[in-house]
């Protein structure tokens, strides 16, 4: 099982995707694979790769495939960890919302690293898995920052995050519309001071960010304070962007159990939350092509799920001005590259 782990793993970090191309690599690496492993069975077939891989745990392999105990808590600690969802299309290409194969990842964002994932279930919602996500991690997350879009922000997951030793920062919409119209109203009647200004441009877009905070206690009513343990501080933050011409504003905001946090902590953390969207979900899609995958049987979605992500943070270590799509393709020609990436 081992061997055909480790030839799964490789495949992807040298441009394969499919079990076909972990049966061509095998072959086109027999000699080396053969000293590194034995491979007392020779070159596993493409349906020995997809049996294993629909049958594994996916939590036993997501656990096999961390880092060690102490050196992932060194990587989280007073970082920030980002819960999303993400549905794999090709795994079901006509279902709708959480149908079908949707899963739940933390991100922490400035390793570019996930700790953990869970299945959404079958007519189910990312707010059910949260919590069962973050049983999984426990103290793992001690001394960070959760960040959570509006779908978890109940006041269970705020309480279940402070258990862990971490601290919250979760998105409020209309699915809190007690706590949403007197967050507004407070930045209406309250103007904060000081504000945190950000801004980026690039490939013809110009986005500015300016950041408001305000002390919960000082703002928000007993009732509601009541309600939300923890809660520290409230943020605004408006979105400015420029794109082809075309200008657009969005206003957010934020409940968080920091106390003493600045509009900068605030104004970075926020913007580190999309980082799930733009350094995991895009580059499954266009790095590793995880949509056009068509394993759906068993397990085996989920664990080539894990092994893309594990093969990603492997890419994403390498220091080289190559994009990660071209880390793959060297990989694909230098072994001496592969073995970098491997870290062996």
């Amino acid at each position: 099982m081992s061997d055909v782990l480790f030839i799964a793993l490789c495949t992807l970090l040298s441009n394969g995707e499919d079990f076909e191309d972990m049966v061509e690599f095998g072959h086109q690496r027999r000699g080396w694979l053969t000293d590194l492993l034995g491979l007392p069975n020779g070159i596993p077939a493409h349906d020995t790769f997809n049996r294993v891989l629909q049958i594994i745990d996916p939590d036993a392999l997501s656990a096999c495939l961390a880092q060690g105990g102490e050196a992932l808590l060194a990587l989280v600690k007073g970082g920030l960890v980002s819960f999303d969802g993400k549905k794999l299309r090709g795994v079901s290409p006509h279902s709708k919302g959480t149908s079908g194969l949707f899963i739940l990842s933390a991100w922490v964002s400035e390793r570019r690293l996930c700790i953990g994932q869970k299945k959404v279930e079958e007519k189910s919602n990312e707010a059910k898995a949260v919590p069962a996500l973050l049983s999984e991690l426990g103290n793992t997350l001690e001394g960070a920052t959760v960040s959570i879009d509006a779908i978890g922000c109940q006041r269970d997951i705020a309480e279940q995050i402070l258990h862990t030793g971490a601290e919250y920062l979760l998105s409020v919409k209309d699915n809190q519309k007690g706590l949403l119209e007197e967050v507004s109203e407070a930045f209406r009647f309250c103007p904060p001071a000081p504000q945190d200004h950000s801004w980026e441009y690039g490939h013809g877009r110009f986005e500015e960010r300016k950041c408001d905070v305000l002390p919960a206690r000082e703002v928000l009513s007993p009732g509601l304070l009541s309600k939300w343990k923890g809660l520290q501080s409230v943020v605004r933050i408006v979105s400015s962007r420029e794109l082809n011409g075309i200008k657009s504003t969005e206003t957010r905001f934020y409940i968080s159990s920091d106390k003493g946090k600045g509009p900068d902590h605030y104004n970075r953390f926020v913007r580190g939350h999309w980082g799930i969207e733009n350094h995991l979900h895009w580059h499954l899609d266009v790095t590793f092509n995880e949509d056009a995958s068509r394993a759906r049987k068993g397990n085996a979605p989920q664990n080539l799920n894990i092994l893309r992500k594990a093969a990603l943070f492997r890419i994403s270590q390498m220091n080289d001005s190559l994009s990660l799509k071209k880390r793959r393709f060297r990989a694909s020609l230098n072994n001496d590259y592969l073995i970098d990436l491997l870290n062996l």
